[in-house]
């Protein structure tokens, strides 16, 4: 059996995890943090036999995948911050490891969510491991929250954001609830079988606006079956959206509406 160790920072905000030494990627496995979320979810789950809704979301352990910061899926706020604990597997390499440190860091300028190193004393924690394909849970779920990010197509800052703000509550921004005041969704155009990915959800959208930049919504061409566009933007059909590298404005304004920050 192989020996897990765990570093434990109790309550000390993860800024401590930058002391982590840097390195980059050697020359035959760059990691790019410039790629979009939708193109590195939609590539590395292609295929994988994960059960996962609206594309990269793990089907609730104990409710349906609704807006659950309406049932109670938030993580607590302690004071003026929010702590989220988290472990990230001992697979990964130093470079990979630090794609994920940073993604989770970036939280910490403009938002009270601090993640912090899980110990002992954490029963609720995120797991970040290198499994099978760019998927989370939507909001706490309780004890163990896996956050999976394959080493081979998942490793780049705008994905460890995106998937960040599922396990914080946030879906995606295209199945908002007042997304048809914005976009059009052109059934004729999914994969077969995909059609569940753009059901629309009862959304509590924090009084932000529709945001075609947010590092949530999925590029025009998402879940394409013919290389068309799924989805349109009404007031510009020619619209290219969904190419966020980085959160935007509005989704650190959700973040900080939610926990009231």
């Amino acid at each position: 059996m192989v020996a897990v160790f765990f570093f434990v920072f109790l309550g000390i905000p993860m800024a401590r995890m930058a002391a982590v030494p840097l390195k980059a990627a050697d020359s035959e496995n760059q990691i790019n943090e410039g790629l979009d979320a939708t193109d590195a979810i939609s590539k590395a789950n292609a295929g994988i036999k994960t059960p996962l809704i609206y594309g990269d979301i793990a089907p609730s352990k104990n409710r349906n995948a609704v807006p659950c910061t309406a049932t109670g899926c938030t993580w607590p706020k302690s004071g003026s911050y929010v702590y989220v604990p988290v472990y990230i597997a001992p697979s990964y390499s130093v470079a990979e490891r630090n794609v994920i440190i940073n993604g989770l860091l970036s939280f910490h300028s403009s938002t009270c969510i601090r993640f912090v190193w899980k110990d002992s004393s954490h029963r609720d924690f995120l797991y970040f491991y290198p499994g099978t394909g760019c998927w989370s849970y939507l909001g706490r779920q309780g004890g163990l929250q896996q956050v999976s990010l394959q080493s081979n197509g998942c490793l780049y800052h705008s994905t460890v954001q995106h998937e960040v703000n599922h396990a914080l509550g946030f879906h995606h921004e295209q199945v908002r609830s007042d997304r048809d005041s914005y976009i059009q969704v052109l059934t004729q155009n999914i994969v077969p079988g995909q059609e569940h990915n753009f059901v629309k959800i009862a959304t509590n959208n924090l009084g932000t606006p529709y945001d075609f930049n947010s590092v949530m919504h999925y590029n025009k061409f998402a879940f394409s079956r013919n290389g068309q566009p799924t989805l349109l933007a009404k007031t510009n059909p020619s619209l290219d959206f969904g190419r966020a590298t980085t959160m935007s404005v509005n989704d650190i304004a959700r973040i900080n509406r939610l926990y009231k920050c």
